[in-house]
């Protein structure tokens, strides 16, 4: 469970998050939406200690965020343009991060061969398409077996086969009792893997709840008609 309560960040007199305060379940996925500079990738950087709140409490599985970042160990992240050495290899890369984290598992192997990888390993990161980037940031993400998965637009660039293979095993994690975060713009991605919702604007939280909450709440007959919906009647 991670709790987050009154949270603000302000960049000088630029406020970003404003007072949030929100619950993001154990074992479910929960999808962070909002327009570009709603505040969903400051959230994202709060939750990774990548920035500091000004004000406010976050707390994973009750252990509060104060400056001990050792609890990092227990998140996957994969972010929506990963960047690696040009010259190593996708294998080299792997490596090399297992050697920073100290980890001496194999799961790698597992994931290489789920995402059909056998044929790119080899190869230098320089050489390879988006979309094959993105599933080695995938494998990253997921090879250390973490509870806490955090991905932002985790299916751009990929192809429809790599794309539904990516959310197979999103859905696989979620069954396994890990808790995802997930954003993307693509709504129907989202009826399909999201289990909750929350829509930031401008720094707050304007509507959250259940994808069936929100779509019965809307009348409307899908998420992406939902939300726009609930947008236009927040004045987004």
């Amino acid at each position: 469970m991670i709790k987050i309560s009154k949270l603000d960040k302000k960049f000088g007199k630029l406020t970003v998050l404003r007072e949030l305060d929100m619950e993001i379940e154990t074992g479910k996925i929960t999808a962070i939406i909002g327009h570009n500079g709603s505040g969903k990738t400051t959230l994202i950087k709060c939750l990774l200690g990548l920035d500091k709140p000004t004000s406010g409490l976050i707390s994973i599985n009750g252990f509060q965020l104060n400056g001990d970042w050792s609890y990092r160990d227990n998140i996957g992240y994969m972010p929506q343009l990963a960047r690696f050495p040009e010259n190593l290899t996708a294998r080299e890369v792997l490596r090399m991060i297992k050697d920073l984290r100290g980890f001496n598992g194999n799961m790698e192997d597992e994931l290489v061969a789920f995402f059909n990888m056998d044929g790119e390993m080899k190869k230098p990161i320089r050489t390879l398409s988006g979309g094959t980037r993105q599933k080695v940031s995938a494998i990253i993400a997921l090879m250390f077996n973490p509870d806490l998965l955090i991905l932002d637009e985790p299916t751009a660039g990929l192809d429809p086969i790599s794309s539904s293979l990516l959310k197979d095993r999103l859905i696989h994690e979620k069954e396994a009792g890990k808790t995802i975060i997930i954003t993307s713009h693509i709504m129907s991605e989202l009826e399909e893997l999201a289990d909750n919702l929350v829509y930031l604007l401008d720094g707050r939280i304007i509507f959250t709840g259940t994808i069936e909450e929100i779509i019965k709440r809307s009348g409307e007959k899908n998420l992406e008609r939902a939300v726009a919906y609930l947008m236009t009647e927040n004045g987004a």
